[in-house]
């Protein structure tokens, strides 16, 4: 192989990568992976929200989804209320202080959104780029012209548990597992989680359509 063949084929893989690598920094986003519904429910879609996260403590990450959590849904109309609001920080709080906050808040409906895990998955992956001809002309030329480059990386995957709890009843109504790919922090995340979540439930019917 002459030097400007290597020097071509170098740069095709080069900007094989940096386009691999744009798609994989545009593919961070949340999704449904299992979904239950209780189909005898009949209260109809809930107008007050009480929105719990059972999250980590560290960097206030439970009050910033709360937050954001709660705004998303007043966007659409909900009457949302942060359960830090009631519930003090530092751990799980006795059933009877949670049963307490949420009767105190108003609200027809408990949110309860907890973090399963975190997993790291790794992927490889091969493409074949066309580099430069060898052999001269003909089909034999193109035969030759393509080299496999290969792509090993590796991201975090999020898996978070949601559920809908009729605050009446006190029974579950409706549960969702999404998954989140390369989770960056709670912040940039949530808004987007958010979205798919009251998505979800607007679809079946839980949440006022606008």
């Amino acid at each position: 192989m002459t030097a400007v063949s290597f020097v071509r084929r170098q740069s095709l893989r080069a900007v094989a990568l940096g386009a691999f690598a744009l798609v994989v920094a545009g593919c961070a986003s949340t999704s449904v992976r299992d979904a239950w519904f209780d189909p005898g429910f009949t209260g109809g879609p809930f107008r007050s929200i009480f929105v719990l996260g059972v999250l980590p403590d560290e960097g206030g990450e439970r009050r910033i989804f709360e937050d954001i959590m709660s705004e998303k849904l007043r966007e659409t109309g909900i009457d949302a209320v942060q359960a830090y609001r009631f519930l003090p920080d530092g751990g799980r709080a006795p059933e009877a202080a949670l049963d307490a906050a949420v009767a105190r808040s108003g609200a027809d409906g408990l949110l309860m959104t907890r973090l399963r895990g975190v997993r790291t998955q790794t992927e490889v992956t091969t493409t074949m780029m066309a580099g430069p001809a060898m052999g001269g002309f003909g089909w034999y030329s193109g035969y030759t012209a393509w080299f496999p480059v290969q792509e090993i990386r590796q991201f975090d995957i999020a898996t978070v548990e949601s559920s809908l709890f009729d605050v009446k009843t006190r029974k579950l109504v409706w549960t969702a597992v999404t998954e989140t790919f390369s989770p960056r922090s709670v912040r940039q995340e949530a808004p987007g989680f958010a979205d798919v979540i009251i998505r979800s439930l607007t679809e079946r019917g839980l949440l006022p359509r606008k």
